[in-house]
């Protein structure tokens, strides 16, 4: 794990070996919820091995908006960070190996990182990274078609369609699993 967030957060060794502490290495089964829609969210975890979807209850009906995979940190942001409810839910699709940080710890950590301009523009670029995620798959909505989303999904992120259900799937790009399915035959047939 820290390999990974030191290649991209430029901290010194010892720096890292100090936060290193501040993380607890768990292991989840698959279908874990982590956090429950509004909970306050009092831990962010990175994922060393699995995927986690986040999801929001519409009307009695799970609706997926995104997916976590290796090397990812993830927590409900607004949640964790200014202790509101969190608007989503967050479950593990994967029996996960996962690092959990709980927010004083995370919050000493970013006062150190506030402190170091080059560190602190690091961070931010990673939280506008998940926000240009958002972005990104909202804008799919008004402009692609479900079957555009699918195969910007197959090309952009393929392992998300050969490891996660095709339920989730189908709920992340808003459609029905026999939408989904007529959608793959349909690509099948053309190819």
């Amino acid at each position: 794990m820290f390999e990974h967030l030191q290649n991209r957060f430029s901290f010194l060794k010892k720096t890292w070996r100090k936060y290193g502490k501040s993380f607890i290495r768990i292991e989840v089964p698959a279908k874990t919820i982590l956090l429950k829609e509004n909970e306050v969210s009092l831990n962010a975890y990175f994922i060393e091995k699995g995927i986690v979807r986040a999801w929001y209850n519409h009307d009695g009906k799970d609706i997926t908006f995104q997916f976590f995979m290796e090397n990812t940190m993830f927590s409900s942001l607004e949640s964790f960070r200014k202790g509101l409810p969190s608007m989503a839910s967050f479950e593990t699709i994967e029996p996960c190996v996962l690092w959990q940080i709980d927010k004083a710890a995370a919050d000493k950590i970013l006062e150190e990182v506030y402190e170091n301009p080059t560190l602190r523009n690091q961070f931010i670029d990673s939280v506008f990274e998940r926000v240009f995620d958002y972005m990104k798959h909202f804008f799919s909505f008004i402009r692609d078609s479900p079957q555009q989303r699918y195969l910007t999904l197959c090309k952009e992120t393929p392992e998300i369609v050969k490891r996660v259900p095709q339920h989730y799937i189908a709920s992340y790009l808003g459609i029905t699993t026999v939408h989904l399915s007529r959608i793959k035959a349909k690509i099948l047939k053309e190819k």
